[in-house]
């Protein structure tokens, strides 16, 4: 199962998916992927705070125990997952959004080719921050193309979870991306600022199907759990309220999950036995797949690869566990 966590910046989303990142391990593995701008999670799961600070330099081939970010291989993952298909020409004609066809090469959690570093007992993945030569010339989104085609090829099987930290606010609505997820969690602040993200990604996601719920943070009263019903309604999933051990552990104190207090646990145990309970839908996710592929092609991509890529959609292909063992 895959999870988004996703809100305004400095709603807490970060600390909430590493919480939650770790707390999934008792009930099966976990890769956490770190896809904000801010590489902040590794921080958050309890990386040596030394050794954080160097992914805000930059970590082209990754330094100090981290792994490459996923932003640098870009060119290596297209190529490993065309395997054979025969519908993608080459590597350069492959995009963020084109799709797993037969002959693709479609992968596992934890897939050795993907480079990760154990934190806490979860796998983390990270894009990469901006480096140097990305100012001025680039936006965050191409570092993002690595995930979304992870994504895509992605199987995924029960007792498995994805968990990722996106960029805040609605930004993720520039791709495809969204709809990679059989969740997505929005962090919402009790402030009109909070209910007003919750409400633009809403509307954004509005026609696609997309399954959101809302998990409030930085709740300090009974009131504001009755502004977030008023302004989210059957929306709202979850709340956190003030926890000395998550405030310990933000300021970079040891922490374990044993620390955090029992309101916490009941909390991250609502998220998880909702992600659980939301059904497997490899139907839905082929065709959003084709149609956000579609989308990009006519948009950009032909004009980009001088070629029309709706043509690398495979209309034989079958997504989920199925395919993947055949």
């Amino acid at each position: 199962m895959r999870l988004a966590f996703v809100g305004k910046g400095g709603s807490g989303k970060t600390t909430l998916s590493s919480l939650f990142a770790r707390y999934a391990t008792r009930r099966g593995p976990v890769v956490a992927i770190d896809a904000d701008i801010n590489q902040h999670l590794g921080l958050a799961l309890g990386l040596d705070r030394g050794l954080t600070d160097g992914l805000d330099g930059g970590l082209a081939g990754g330094t100090a125990g981290h792994p490459p970010p996923l932003g640098g291989m870009l060119t290596e993952i297209k190529d490993y997952l065309r395997g054979d298909n025969p519908l993608i020409r080459d590597t350069a004609s492959m995009v963020k959004t084109t799709p797993p066809g037969r002959g693709s090469r479609l992968v596992r959690l934890n897939d050795p080719f993907f480079p990760s570093r154990s934190v806490e007992g979860v796998s983390l993945m990270v894009t990469g921050p901006f480096e140097e030569n990305d100012l001025g010339v680039a936006c965050y989104h191409s570092k993002l193309g690595a995930v979304e085609l992870y994504l895509n090829h992605l199987v995924d099987g029960p007792g498995e979870y994805v968990v990722v930290d996106m960029t805040a606010g609605a930004d993720s609505f520039a791709s495809g991306l969204f709809t990679r997820f059989d969740l997505t969690i929005l962090v919402a602040e009790p402030t009109r600022q909070g209910v007003s993200v919750y409400r633009q990604y809403r509307d954004h996601a509005a026609g696609f199907d997309v399954e959101i719920a809302v998990v409030g943070n930085k709740i300090h009263a009974p009131e504001d759990v009755d502004f977030l019903r008023e302004h989210v309604g059957d929306d709202l999933l979850t709340w956190f309220g003030h926890s000395p051990a998550i405030r310990g552990m933000e300021q970079g104190r040891p922490f374990t999950l044993d620390a955090l207090e029992p309101a916490g646990h009941l909390a991250l145990a609502t998220m998880l036995d909702r992600l659980d309970a939301q059904p497997k839908n490899w139907t839905k996710f082929g065709r959003q797949a084709a149609e956000f592929h579609i989308r990009n092609a006519h948009a950009w991509a032909n004009r980009a690869t001088g070629e029309d890529l709706v043509a690398q959609i495979d209309p034989g292909f079958v997504y989920g566990p199925a395919v993947a063992s055949s």
